[in-house]
C-alpha cells in the first residue's frame, strides 16, 4: 500500500430537485448509490456546508457538498479542516466532459481540465494532490453548449450507461479501502480504455 485508503469521500452536483437528474450531477449519482450499499445516511450539517454521512465501511465519511458547483471547496476545506483529513485521502468523483458515457478515469492530482468544482477544491486544499474518480457524460461537440448540456439530463442510453460505470466503480470499493489504489486504478482504467493510474492528464 503506497498511499494511504480514502477518510473522505466527496461527490460533486448542484443542491435542488431541479438539478438532480443534470449530468454536473454524476459525482452526487455514485455517492448516493455507495452510501445505501453499505446502510449509511446522509445529514444536514451546516458546518460542513453539505450532507453528510458517516459511513466507516467505505473509508470514514461521504459528502455532497449543497453550495452549488462553483464553490465545492468551501464544503470540502471545512469537513477536512474539522477531521484533519490530508488531501492525499480525499477522493473526489465529478463528471467529465472528456470522456464518453459508460467510461470512468482514477487518477491522483493532475489539472482540473476547466472544472469549477475542483477549481474551487485546489483553492480551498491549497493543493491538486488530490484523488479523482472521473465519470465520463461525453462532450457536445462545440465548447460554446458546455453549460447547457453539462446542466441537463442524459439522454436515456447514456443515463445507462453512466448508471453500469458507477456500479462498476462500486465493485472496486474494497481495493479503495484498503488503500490498493493501482489494483482499483488499472481495473477501473482498464475498463474504460485505460491501463493505469495516472498523475499527468
Amino acid at each position: 500500500m503506497d498511499r494511504p485508503p480514502p477518510r473522505l469521500v466527496v461527490g460533486l452536483g448542484n443542491p435542488g430537485a431541479g438539478y438532480a437528474q443534470t449530468r454536473h450531477n454524476a459525482g452526487f449519482w455514485l455517492c448516493e448509490r455507495l452510501a445505501a450499499e453499505h446502510g449509511a445516511s446522509f445529514s444536514a450539517e451546516s458546518r460542513f456546508h453539505g450532507l453528510v454521512a458517516k459511513a466507516p465501511a467505505v473509508g470514514g465519511w461521504v459528502l455532497m457538498p449543497q453550495t452549488f458547483m462553483n464553490r465545492s471547496g468551501q464544503s470540502v476545506g471545512a469537513l477536512a479542516r474539522f477531521y484533519r483529513i490530508a488531501p492525499a485521502e480525499i477522493l473526489v468523483v465529478h463528471d467529465e466532459l472528456d470522456i464518453p458515457p459508460g467510461q470512468l478515469r482514477l487518477k491522483f492530482g493532475g489539472g482540473m481540465g476547466g472544472h469549477n468544482g475542483l477549481k474551487d477544491i485546489t483553492a480551498h486544499l491549497g493543493t491538486q494532490d488530490y484523488w479523482r474518480l472521473r465519470i465520463g457524460i461525453g462532450h457536445p461537440g462545440d465548447r460554446n453548449q458546455v453549460v447547457g448540456f453539462v446542466l441537463k439530463p442524459p439522454r436515456r442510453e447514456e443515463q445507462e450507461l453512466i448508471d453500469d460505470a458507477i456500479l462498476r466503480a462500486l465493485s472496486e470499493w474494497p481495493s479503495l479501502v484498503n488503500g490498493d489504489w493501482n489494483r482499483a486504478g488499472t481495473r477501473i482504467n482498464a475498463r474504460s480504455g485505460g491501463n493505469k493510474t495516472s498523475k499527468d492528464d
